[in-house]
Formats: C-alpha cells, sequence, structure tokens
C-alpha cells in the first residue's frame, strides 16, 4: 500500500514550539492534509512521553483520529549535530530515554541535547533497536555536513547503520545525489513542524510502498526489503530554504563564493557575517558535476502548501484571508485533502476554484514557478508565471529585515 509520511516534527515540549503541538490536533491537521503515519517526535521528553503513553492503543500502536503515529526524536550531539530516530515501540522509546538520561537533561528541550558524538548515539539507537540518520543534513548551522565532510567522521564505525538522510528545506535529491557516499541511503522529507496548521505540518513529506502502517513496515521501506521502498519524495524547491544561497546574516546581502572567500565571509554592506549556503557547500562536499540517482531513488515533486498557491494565485497578503480560506476550503471539502489537491487531481478537476488558482497548482506541478533563493536566514520566495515581478531581482535582498513568510515558525 501507499502511504504518505511526516517523519520529523516537535511537540509542545520543544523550545519555540506551539502549545497546539499536542497529539490530537496533530492528528486531526494529518487526516485534512493527507498523511497517513505522522512522527511523534520528542518521544524521550518524559511529559510528553507520558501522553504519548495515555494516547496508545497499546506498546506498538499510537492511532488518533484515523492517524498512525510513530515514536520519534531529535537529538543534538555534542557537536551540534541533529540525528533523527525513529523508534519500534513505546517501551522502546522508554528504553532510550532511560540510556539518554545519563548524558543530558531530557526534561529542558523536547529536543534534548546530550554529551555523545554521532557514532555513540547511532551505537544506542541500535541496541534498542531505531533507525537512525542525520536531520537536515545540509543546513549550515545544526546538522551532519556543517560540522563534518563525510558520514564516517560522523558515525564512525556505526556508519554502515545509517539507513537514510533527512534532506531538509534547502537541498533536493538533485543536490545531495551529487555526493556519492549519499547514494545508497533512502532520502526523507519531512516538515520539521513546530505548529500543526496546513503550512507547517507536511510541508515537506514522503510517499512510501508499505506492506503495514506501522514501524516493521515502514523499516521495511526504508531499507527497501522485500520490495518495499519510497516512491515520492515531495519538498520545496531547495531555492525557498532560509539558507540555500550563501548570504549576510545581518541584512540578507547574497554573495557568490568566490565573493565570499575575497571579502573573508564578512559582507561589504554592513560587516556582519556571510553564511555558507547550501548550494555552496554542496559544491564542496560532491564528488559528482552532476546528479547520478540510483535506481532506487523515487521522484521529488517540489510543491508548496495549497494554502500558499491560493493566496499568491489570488494575490492576497495572508492566507487567512476569506477568499483564500474559502477556496482552500472547497478544495478541501471535494478531494477530502491537500494531498489529493495538490498530486492526484487533474486540471478539470479542479475548476470548482478560480482558474488562477487551478492555473498556479499546475505551475507548481510542472516546475514552472520562478524562485528567488534565500540565504543568511532569510527564505527564499516564490513567483508565478506571468506574474508582474517576473525576471526581477529578489526585493528584500539589501533589506535588514527578513520578509514575512508563511513557513515562518
Amino acid at each position: 500500500m501507499q502511504i504518505n509520511a511526516d517523519l520529523h516534527l516537535h511537540s509542545k515540549y520543544s523550545m519555540a514550539c506551539s502549545k497546539n503541538m499536542e497529539l490530537s490536533t496533530i492528528s486531526i491537521e494529518a487526516k485534512k492534509k493527507g498523511i497517513d503515519l505522522v512522527a511523534t517526535g520528542d518521544c524521550i521528553h518524559p511529559k510528553w512521553l507520558e501522553e504519548i503513553k495515555q494516547a496508545a492503543t497499546n506498546n506498538e500502536t499510537i492511532f488518533i483520529n484515523e492517524t498512525h503515529f510513530i515514536p520519534t526524536t531529535e537529538i543534538e550531539d555534542k557537536n551540534r549535530v541533529h540525528h533523527l530516530l525513529i523508534l519500534p515501540s513505546i517501551s522502546k522509546a522508554e528504553e532510550l530515554a532511560e540510556a539518554m538520561s545519563k548524558y543530558g537533561n531530557l526534561a529542558v528541550d523536547g529536543r534534548p541535547t546530550v554529551r555523545l558524538d554521532g557514532c555513540e548515539i547511532a551505537q544506542i539507537a541500535k541496541e534498542v533497536g531505531a533507525l537512525i540518520g542525520p536531520c537536515h543534513a545540509f543546513t549550515p548551522w545544526t546538522a551532519l555536513y556543517a560540522h563534518h565532510d563525510s558520514l564516517g567522521s560522523c558515525y564512525g564505525d556505526m556508519t554502515d547503520y545509517i539507513s537514510f538522510l533527512e534532506l531538509g528545506l534547502s537541498a533536493d535529491s538533485d543536490y545531495a545525489d551529487r555526493i556519492s557516499e549519499l547514494h545508497r541511503l533512502t532520502f526523507l522529507t519531512n516538515s520539521d513542524a513546530h505548529s500543526p496548521w496546513s503550512n507547517k505540518l507536511a510541508r515537506e513529506f514522503t510517499r512510501f510502498e508499505v506492506p503495514s502502517i506501522d514501524f516493521e513496515g515502514l523499516e521495511k521501506a526504508i531499507l527497501r526489503k522485500e520490495g518495499y521502498k519510497a516512491t515520492l519524495n515531495v519538498g520545496f524547491f531547495p531555492g525557498e530554504g532560509k539558507y540555500n544561497e550563501s548570504a549576510c546574516i545581518k541584512c540578507y546581502t547574497h554573495y557568490t563564493h568566490e565573493e565570499c572567500i575575497r571579502q573573508n565571509w564578512r559582507c561589504s554592506e554592513c560587516r556582519g557575517l556571510i553564511k555558507k549556503g547550501v548550494h555552496d557547500r554542496v559544491n564542496e562536499l560532491a564528488d559528482l558535476e552532476l546528479p547520478e540517482h540510483p535506481d532506487h531513488r523515487p521522484d521529488y515533486l517540489h510543491l508548496a502548501p495549497l494554502a500558499e498557491i491560493i493566496m499568491m494565485a489570488l494575490g492576497h497578503a495572508s492566507i487567512t484571508t476569506k477568499g483564500v480560506t474559502s477556496a482552500w476550503t472547497t478544495l478541501i471539502e471535494k478531494f477530502g485533502n491537500e494531498v489529493a489537491v495538490l498530486l492526484d487531481t487533474n486540471s478539470e478537476q479542479l475548476n470548482i476554484v478560480d482558474q488562477r488558482i487551478v492555473d498556479a497548482i499546475m505551475a507548481f506541478r510542472n516546475g514552472e514557478v520562478i524562485i528567488h533563493p534565500g540565504g543568511g536566514g532569510e527564505y527564499g520566495h516564490i513567483e508565478l508565471p506571468g506574474s508582474k515581478n517576473e525576471g526581477k531581482e529578489p526585493q528584500n535582498q539589501n533589506k535588514t529585515k527578513a520578509q514575512s513568510s508563511l513557513f515562518d515558525f
């Protein structure tokens, strides 16, 4: 069976997260989105783990409002690299919590920091039967390739146990498959959502072919056993990510890699720090001039949340305007969820709403939108074909305040 999964998000117990990140709310919003399997996130935080246990049907089943959950946690190691762990059961989450509590205070944050390196965390993950891989692997602050030049540098003797890599918002399969050491891994596209609403939850997700909606089925798909596997990655255009290009973290002026080196990574406009972007970091790491996708690699479909597409199509300033919410509701009531609207309907079926919305959805599917890349902590932005700004330079590149974005937490 085909399922859609978002395997990385956070609870209300993580820093900078919405108080609405509760299991019941997440489950309802996941159904609207069209997501069958959702991460619990933060499953070794003591209070959140207790809430998970209370909501669970049994040790291995967490099924709420027709949404399946799987225990997961993100852990920061002593080198500030983030790791995603996917666990078989609640009891295994308890075992992991007990092991990790020796190396950090799990109650401080839903995403704990522990006094272990990547190899040591992976060893514990293996002992409890968890799947493990790097989170948002290319982002320049708290990621694998921010602090290491290879999987082996991070995971040491446990490198062969790493089974997946989370691409993150500033990268896609074309970026990552220029690095041949990653070809054996399954790529995950996840939201890392800090709030449950449809423009955050499953803003990136992975479609899998699985035998069952549980850990065993997911494990077979991630490890590509018995013909099961990931069949589609869905996520941002890399340029939408806030660290796609190298740019100043204060005024967001963008620079080429050569300019960064020449200026010693200092902004010529304000003397702020220039943060190396994912695009430049991939060029440093790549041993392939062009991406070479292994046979098991699925297509990557670049999309945006439905409400944002509607907002752009209608020329509105917010997803909360009456026109946007009315069109969104019409489409969800007709087709059941966002994924069905964005992926599985044809243009004729969509003609129940303004033609501009239909054209915008098709433009995303066909890769015809215009991307103004993000950088330095400022998200990129998108224009639709035929926009009055088409072909112009990004308008906010030299401003000191980041543009307001639907993707801000």
